[in-house]
């Protein structure tokens, strides 16, 4: 059996719609699992939203294309719980849950609290900003 067949019958059983390179490093070398997944996303049975980071893909309902199995809110907070960082909604979008605003929130932003993070997550070309706690010194405090 191909490393590629292998590789989606192992998507097809796991739970969510995010898969990390490093759960299937053990099904063969860094080239063979490199030229599996390439496979599956040419096929469009996977997409690649991050750096070893790949969400499911299916049929749009409405144009037929292949999308990603969720939108950025949600691969993004299931992306973010399996690599345990713990985050709450941005300042934005907790003004307007809070109805201090009615101005929606433009984009999707997690706040990772005393946690720095610079990973991209990218999907259908909506990327996922970060804000934390950190304050800034002014010179002269």
């Amino acid at each position: 059996m191909k490393l590629s067949d292998r590789l989606l019958r192992l998507i097809e059983r796991q739970p969510g719609n995010v898969i990390f390179r490093a759960e299937i490093a053990g099904l063969g070398s860094p080239a063979q699992i490199t030229a599996a997944l390439t496979t599956l996303i040419d096929k469009g049975v996977i997409v690649r939203i991050s750096l070893g980071i790949y969400a499911r893909t299916r049929k749009s309902s409405v144009t037929g294309a292949t999308v990603p199995a969720g939108s950025l809110e949600t691969l993004a907070t299931e992306t973010l719980k399996k690599m345990g960082v713990p985050f709450n909604l941005g300042r934005a979008a907790a003004a307007y849950n809070a109805g201090d605003t009615h101005q929606l929130p433009g984009a999707f932003v997690v706040n990772t609290g005393e946690r720095r993070i610079s990973r991209k997550i990218t999907v259908g070309g909506r990327t996922l900003g970060y804000e934390n706690n950190w304050q800034r010194m002014t010179p002269g405090d």
